[in-house]
């Protein structure tokens, strides 16, 4: 029963870290290099099926297999980010729990919702000025120092999540010294 019961936890675990669609994080334009039913690796070394495309293994050593998850270190992810001009992200960014493509596309597996900032956080606004639909580039606002700043918000937060953890580790040692000192004060009397 234990076996059962854990194999249908490991599978439903692998489900939910697979992407939704099996070409996540590939760039529009080369999409047609992984229509065929069977595609080579970008660096010559193989072939896989079109099933093996974003399956979690890495088939291809330079990534080409898997594009929207991060299971080969040499691997790029496409983020679209509708709103906001597209990038590409190292695979390793992939499902890592921290929202780096501006609509959220990296971080599919359910473990954390990011919302769609693209329009909000991108280069790109939209405004309406009397039924026209115009859109004005907000690099020239200090777009870029959004993103340090968010950025030096970020490396804050790990600091001060650090410390916490750094805390936690020099109680619990103590907390062990001191339930070592108690136990052999016991055995003395």
């Amino acid at each position: 029963m234990e076996a059962v019961l854990s194999v249908v936890l490991i599978l439903s675990s692998l489900r939910s870290v697979l992407p939704s669609s099996p070409y996540l994080g590939i760039a529009p334009k080369e999409l047609k290099y992984f229509a065929g039913e069977v595609t080579a690796c970008r660096d010559g070394s193989g072939t896989f099926k079109k099933d093996r495309l974003n399956d979690g293994f890495c088939d291809c050593p330079d990534g080409t297999d898997e594009p929207g998850t991060s299971a080969c270190p040499e691997g790029r992810f496409y983020c679209r980010n509708q709103g906001s001009s597209p990038e590409l992200l190292f695979s390793s960014r992939v499902n890592d729990l921290i929202c780096d493509c501006c609509d959220g596309s990296d971080e599919y597996d359910g473990y954390l919702k990011c919302p769609n900032t693209c329009v909000k956080d991108g280069s790109v606004v939209k405004e309406s000025d009397d039924d026209n639909l115009s859109i004005r580039n907000l690099n020239d606002f200090g777009g870029e120092n959004n993103r340090s700043d968010d950025l030096f918000q970020r490396i804050k937060e790990l600091r001060m999540a650090m410390v916490v953890e750094f805390a936690l580790v020099i109680s619990l040692a103590g907390l062990c010294l001191r339930s070592r000192m108690w136990a052999g004060r016991r055995r003395y009397r």
